[in-house]
């Protein structure tokens, strides 16, 4: 174990490779990303947050833990009706560890039963940690597994996952999220496209840890993928003030399972047409949702940010906050299934 999350909340399967890759800043990151580098190759130089913007993340917070409480204890009662108290969460690094020690800690108030939870690394275009999940099915039966996330943004990673359990008979690729705006994930709390604010944030709300790390000089046939431990912004550390916040809202009985309606307009529908409105021929350079846009602000090269109102400040008063400061246009524009979505710049076109 390394990071700030307790060993009673979450199995971390993920190689400790602090000190060994120097991260980059953002505008070399992005041209390495977009000249043919794997983003997975890299660790990015994590954004320090001004005071105008913590106030603005704790004002979320403070918005949104009760939403947040509610959306865990739906998903967590579907996965209790399916799975009960054989079931095994694995969620998936970062955005996902936070969640999922969320879910484990409304089982265990609900419904008395201490589940097992564990994290691992899926990367786009590389794949699951096959490593952490012979680990975890020498353990466990297949249909035991549940994966959990924190959103769906245009599905890249639910579309990985369907992929890689290709090869594991029995293991279900449906992730278990928060917030589905996209209508893709198997269970979720919600289909609306609402602020978790653990996404307004980078590793000190995600156990003082990195994105997770896949080359193959540093991480071995045997390894798991690597992740660095930041031990430096301790003081910063907030991974648990978010889960303690979120957590004393847990409702007492959760909501009823949202209706798996099919959306206006299909999700990749919207974004093929937002790579048409403004000529992407990237669709990985469109990030749709509010976690998705607002983590393009944090450590990609933003081109500008569409938002469907200019006065949403109780959803987007984050997202006003990081355009303003880092130099971002914002644009209204008439979203469907989300309430925002960046738009990273081509280094082409720069």
């Amino acid at each position: 174990m390394f990071g700030t999350y307790k060993p009673q909340d979450v199995t971390i399967l993920l190689k400790d490779i602090t000190g060994l890759v120097e991260p980059l800043p953002t505008g070399e990151r992005e041209k390495r990303i977009q000249s043919g580098v794997h983003y997975s190759e890299m660790l990015p130089l994590e954004y320090e947050p001004s005071p105008a913007y913590l106030a603005a993340y704790q004002d979320a917070l403070r918005r949104y833990a009760p939403i947040t409480a509610r959306a865990v204890a739906s998903v967590a009662r579907q996965i209790w009706q399916e799975k009960g108290g054989d079931a095994v969460l694995v969620s998936l690094a970062r955005a996902g560890t936070s969640i999922g020690v969320l879910i484990k800690r409304y089982i265990a108030l609900a419904y008395h039963e201490d589940v097992k939870h564990y994290t691992i690394s899926i990367i786009r275009g590389r794949g699951i940690d096959r490593n952490a999940m012979s680990y975890i099915l020498a353990r466990h039966r297949p249909d035991q597994l549940q994966f959990v996330d924190g959103w769906t943004g245009k599905g890249a990673i639910q579309s990985e996952l369907n992929k890689a359990m290709a090869d594991y008979p029995g293991v279900d690729a449906g992730l278990a999220v928060l917030s589905d705006p996209a209508h893709l994930a198997g269970k979720c709390g919600t289909h609306d496209d609402f602020l978790i604010a653990s996404s307004c944030l980078n590793s000190t709300v995600s156990g003082l840890l990195s994105r997770t790390f896949y080359r193959s000089d540093l991480i071995g046939p045997d390894d798991f993928h690597g992740a660095a431990y930041y031990p430096h912004l301790k003081e910063k550390d907030l991974t648990y003030s978010f889960i303690q916040a979120v957590e004393a809202h847990f409702p007492a009985q959760p909501a009823p399972v949202p209706e798996n309606a099919a959306p206006s307009r299909p999700a990749l529908e919207e974004v093929d047409e937002i790579c048409r409105r403004f000529s992407i021929s990237d669709r990985n350079l469109v990030k749709p949702s509010i976690g998705e846009a607002t983590r393009v602000l944090l450590r990609r090269m933003p081109w500008k940010v569409l938002v469907h109102s200019m006065h949403d400040e109780a959803h987007l008063g984050h997202i006003y906050q990081l355009a303003k400061e880092k130099g971002v246009p914002l644009m209204e524009y008439p979203l469907v299934n989300y309430r925002a979505c960046g738009l990273i710049q081509s280094i082409a076109d720069s």
